[in-house]
């Protein structure tokens, strides 16, 4: 499942309905290991019929509290100030993935082998030095 910070976190800023889906969801990809929303739908274990739970399973994914700057991003600072001090190393990773015609730019933050996403970036990041170091510059600001 997923580490008792997070879970603290996440108590506190969903409902309890939404809290329960997103464990449930988290569950089942980690016991399916597939990302595809009929698949999630098949397994999801709520007494309605398959299409209901798709459509319910995509609304949830598109509700906008679980967009990244309002909840990803804080949850970041919130571990960012209460797990290191200042002078630690914080190791970032830059991913880019292509997206149908979007490309996707993410920095994350390794803690506690896990990369929670800490920066989108929608425009596309190139692999020059100088490209990464604005990427880097941004990170910090944004902190």
């Amino acid at each position: 499942m997923l580490p008792e910070f997070y879970l603290e976190y996440l108590k506190t800023y969903l409902p309890s309905s939404e809290f329960l889906t997103l464990q449930i969801l988290v569950w089942l990809l980690q016991v399916h290991r597939q990302v595809r929303i009929e698949r999630l739908a098949s397994s999801f274990p709520y007494p309605i019929k398959c299409e209901s739970r798709r459509k319910k399973i995509q609304r949830f994914l598109t509700l906008p509290r679980l967009s990244l700057p309002l909840l990803w991003f804080p949850l970041i600072k919130k571990i960012i100030s209460t797990q290191f001090k200042k002078g630690d190393r914080l190791i970032i990773t830059i991913d880019r993935t292509q997206w149908k015609t979007n490309n996707i730019s993410m920095a994350s933050v390794i803690w506690k082998k896990s990369a929670p996403p800490a920066l989108r970036f929608p425009q596309r990041i190139g692999r020059s030095k100088q490209s990464l170091t604005n990427l880097l510059v941004t990170f910090r600001q944004e902190r």
